[in-house]
């Protein structure tokens, strides 16, 4: 006997697929924590590789300090009166070069550990420096006469003094100068000599200096010199141009970059010459320089990798409402205007396979490489719901036009992620698309309307 059973009305329909895509966000929320998790993770691995070899490396100086000696007036209640004392104290001149001239050549290695890689580099460090009382130095109050010149200090700054390597060479004028560890009395990080620094009355001193040293990552010098001209060279094919100041002129290509920077006291705004209250910014321990507090302006050049595959993997994500969107949007066409009925559980299966999607791109990106795992990814999931979608929708010609809209989306979605600047312009006219498209299918549509399907008692 055939009768006829209540067949839900294309709105029910829809707000079905739209509860079952919100489910989805669930899941689909949690592999983006786990993208999180496994960049965390990845960090860590990369400072466990260079842990012992040097972190990111900020280098600075030389500069000349001088000390002097100085009346300092206090005064102090005694008895209930106030008594003004007169001391004699030593401070500090901080002289910097009037200029200097350094050429850094930088060898980048990638390090692995399982899965995990980072970017460590020798540096080799070779430079020459001009000394000499600027002529306005009476105006910081301190002349030749109250200093002790045989007593200076040539202090070179190295934020983390782990990679210096085992042979600083430095001369002034010629003579060799025995190196020491640390800032000097001023403190800090780096080596300083002594100097007898007496020719400044007569004539300028000048410094040459080499030394090699090992870091990670990025690498900075932090200008002081009233001409500073710095020159880097590495076969680091993607540098990433940083920090206060960037080169005058460069290079980049894929067989490394040459860099060129020009910088002047007055970009600085600091004079050469200055005592204990306006000395320059100390070179920041490694700890510090991530917080930026008082930091020295620096010139910094980054050695990133081409692909980070974590920030690929979490942006692809963010679109993961749009492959459950349009796939739902799909189905329910076929529901809705094609009459084949497909069920919640139908809808969650092939979400959850979507929503796989991007687990497998993370997976199989971490063994090799973001590229060759999305495509991967993407044809395990297009095959699986292609042929799913078969058996759902009665027809494998149905079947194939799921098969060819997770394609395109799989495609689109690449595009997406290689031209970000336009990301948001593509993505847009995609969903104005698929909405007209929607609009036009179904602008005969009584959603509100039930259909009596036949059955069979």
């Amino acid at each position: 006997m055939e009768g006829y059973r209540s067949e839900r009305s294309p709105g029910f329909k829809l707000v079905l697929a739209i509860v079952v895509g919100f489910v989805l966000t669930i899941p689909l929320f949690s592999i983006y924590l786990l993208a999180y998790d496994r960049e965390s993770q990845s960090r860590e691995a990369a400072a466990s590789i260079t842990a012992g070899w040097g972190g990111a490396q900020t280098m600075s100086g030389p500069l000349l300090v001088i000390p002097y000696r100085a009346t300092a007036t206090e005064t102090v209640v005694q008895n209930g009166q106030s008594i003004t004392r007169t001391n004699q104290v030593m401070r500090e001149l901080t002289l910097a070069p009037e200029a200097v001239d350094v050429s850094t050549d930088v060898r980048p290695e990638v390090r692995k550990r399982s899965i995990y890689e980072a970017v460590v580099y020798d540096a080799r460090v070779q430079g020459r420096a001009r000394f000499a009382f600027p002529p306005d130095l009476v105006r910081t109050g301190v002349g030749p006469a109250v200093m002790d010149l045989t007593r200076a200090e040539l202090r070179f700054g190295l934020s983390d003094p782990r990679g210096l390597g085992a042979n600083p060479r430095v001369a002034a004028d010629g003579r060799a100068l025995r190196l020491q560890p640390g800032g000097g009395s001023g403190g800090g990080r780096g080596f300083f000599a002594w100097i007898d620094a007496t020719q400044l009355t007569g004539r300028p001193l000048s410094v040459d200096f080499a030394y090699d040293f090992r870091g990670n990552a990025s690498l900075s010098l932090a200008p002081q010199a009233g001409d500073t001209r710095w020159a880097v060279r590495s076969s680091w094919p993607s540098p990433s141009f940083g920090g206060d100041f960037l080169p005058g002129a460069r290079s980049v290509g894929g067989k490394g970059f040459d860099a060129t920077y020009r910088i002047g006291n007055l970009a600085l705004g600091r004079s050469l010459a200055s005592t204990d209250d306006a000395a320059p910014a100390p070179v920041p321990a490694p700890e510090a320089q991530q917080g930026g507090t008082n930091a020295a302006q620096t010139a910094q050049i980054d050695l990133i990798q081409p692909v980070d595959l974590y920030s690929q993997v979490n942006r692809a994500i963010k679109y993961g409402f749009l492959f459950i969107g349009f796939t739902f949007l799909a189905l329910l066409m076929f529901d809705v205007i094609g009459g084949v009925a497909v069920s919640a559980v139908e809808y969650l299966l092939m979400g959850a396979a979507l929503v796989l999607f991007f687990v497998l791109l993370l997976a199989f990106a971490e063994v090799i490489g973001f590229t060759p795992a999305y495509i991967v990814a993407s044809a395990a999931i297009a095959g699986l719901n292609t042929a799913y979608s078969a058996a759902v929708l009665g027809s494998w010609r149905r079947a194939a036009f799921i098969g060819g809209l997770l394609a395109g989306l799989y495609a689109v979605l690449y595009i997406l992620l290689s031209l970000e600047a336009f990301s948001l312009l593509i993505g847009s006219l995609l969903m104005f698309a698929a909405l007209a498209g929607v609009m036009y299918a179904t602008r005969r549509i009584d959603w509100g309307a039930k259909r009596e399907a036949p059955t069979t008692a």
